[in-house]
């Protein structure tokens, strides 16, 4: 199911950080959105996800409208990451992740209030599902380690697990290699390709530019709030315009 900027502006009082951007996410694809600090690329990510209302314009999810409500683009199939890290430190991996599976319960109050069948039945099927996501991501699938014990790669991959459990059919990745050594970043684009394999939907923003022309299909830079270029991954390193505006001769050529 694709995921579409249509005329998104945004702005802040005087500061408008997203100006006029359309832009699409094509169904079982990675798209990258790259561009210098600033660029607006946090803020076009909270539009799409429905924790902002645009100023003008909308978003769409297939062909409906999707509100600035992130519980409903949940709902509807819109998980994302966040650039520092979302989780609940306390609670076990595998509660963290049983929170991401939350909005796929559908259980009557009575049954929840008495653990009937049905409810014993759907809290079985979540945290089998739970324990998938986690062994999928390279995690222990007993998820009992708290979550501020895990290592920081970790951490991420338990976001994403997270993430996952929701059944998205699109997944926003947002800085998901920050901070992570060539080992780490390496494992993490191949986890992002077995996500796409999945039929889900990723986009990510990332500054390691390398990593999002190894990975991507099809890659938006942002400047300014605005889209100046957009294509497939080689075309888009090699445009004059993004070489002068954002990358730097020496880095596109790399």
């Amino acid at each position: 199911m694709s995921l579409t900027a249509e005329r998104v502006s945004m702005a802040f009082g005087g500061l408008v950080a997203l100006d006029n951007v359309t832009l699409t996410v094509p169904d079982r694809a990675i798209t990258g959105l790259i561009g210098p600090n600033g660029a607006g690329k946090t803020t076009l990510f909270n539009c799409l996800t429905g924790l902002y209302a645009p100023t003008s314009g909308r978003v769409l999810l297939g062909s409906r409208p999707l509100k600035a409500d992130p519980a409903e683009a949940a709902r509807r199939g819109v998980a994302r990451t966040f650039q520092n890290i979302r989780l609940f430190s306390g609670m076990s991996a595998l509660e963290n992740v049983l929170v991401g599976r939350h909005t796929r319960i559908k259980q009557g109050l009575m049954s929840a209030l008495f653990h009937g069948p049905a409810f014993r039945a759907s809290e079985a099927e979540a945290t089998e599902r739970a324990r998938a996501e986690l062994a999928f991501v390279g995690l222990d699938p007993d998820g009992r380690a708290p979550a501020h014990s895990l290592a920081y790669g970790d951490q991420r991959r338990l976001e994403i697990a997270r993430a996952l459990a929701g059944d998205p059919a699109v997944l926003m990745l947002d800085e998901p290699t920050a901070g992570m050594n060539g080992a780490e970043t390496t494992a993490i684009r191949a986890l992002i390709g077995a996500i796409r394999d999945r039929g889900i939907a990723v986009v990510v923003i990332e500054h390691d530019t390398k990593f999002i022309f190894s990975l991507c299909d099809h890659v938006h830079v942002l400047v300014r709030g605005r889209v100046l270029v957009s294509g497939p991954p080689e075309a888009v390193r090699t445009d004059p315009r993004v070489i002068e505006a954002y990358l730097g001769t020496t880095e596109c050529s790399k």
